[in-house]
């Protein structure tokens, strides 16, 4: 018997714990959705990276005014690793977080992004099973192959590949994520 009451309190707490969860769950969707709305269309945060003709004028400046990084990764891994990550999205990623991850998280996680205008990631961290990128590269070598893969996303007209985190994403969705992803970046790069 008393065993029985122990249990009728158990599953009382336990309900309570994941009402609870429910309903903060709930409300962090809300507060994320009613951000996104008020918020929508914000302009990306560095004028550098405000559309691909300005983001193309900046690495094309990089050949008369090198710059380099306070710290992390150097310039053309940098660069390399932007550029892997656009091929990607023309190609296909190599490993993809899990499809209810996309739905949910990654889907709110760009949309955050997205209305801020502004993304926020780990800036050392590899695309997930990319094969890694040799630090001390010619940044030259690395400017080129960048803009080679811009000019190509930029003139790509088919379906793109999802995102490994974001999931689907239209090509004026992916053109905002492909650039504040390189404004990201771009926090850690200063004058020669």
């Amino acid at each position: 018997m008393k065993n029985d009451h122990k249990d009728v309190r158990h599953v009382s707490r336990s309900r309570r714990v994941l009402l609870t969860g429910g309903v903060l769950l709930a409300g962090t969707c809300a507060a994320g959705v009613g951000y996104v709305v008020t918020h929508s269309n914000q302009p990306i945060a560095r004028n550098d990276f405000s559309d691909l003709s300005h983001t193309m004028r900046t690495f094309e400046r990089l050949s008369k005014a090198p710059l380099h990084t306070r710290s992390g990764w150097d310039l053309a891994h940098v660069l390399h690793h932007s550029a892997q990550s656009i091929e990607y999205s023309l190609d296909g990623f190599p490993q993809m977080k899990p499809a209810w991850f996309c739905a949910s998280l990654g889907a709110m996680a760009f949309a955050v992004f997205s209305a801020r205008g502004k993304m926020s990631h780990g800036l050392e961290e590899p695309i997930p099973g990319a094969p890694l990128i040799a630090s001390g590269q010619p940044l030259n070598a690395a400017v080129v192959h960048l803009m080679d893969v811009l000019n190509r996303f930029e003139r790509h007209s088919s379906a793109l590949a999802p995102h490994f985190a974001y999931g689907a994403l239209s090509k004026s969705e992916y053109t905002r994520a492909h650039l504040m992803h390189l404004a990201n970046h771009w926090e850690l790069v200063d004058a020669g």
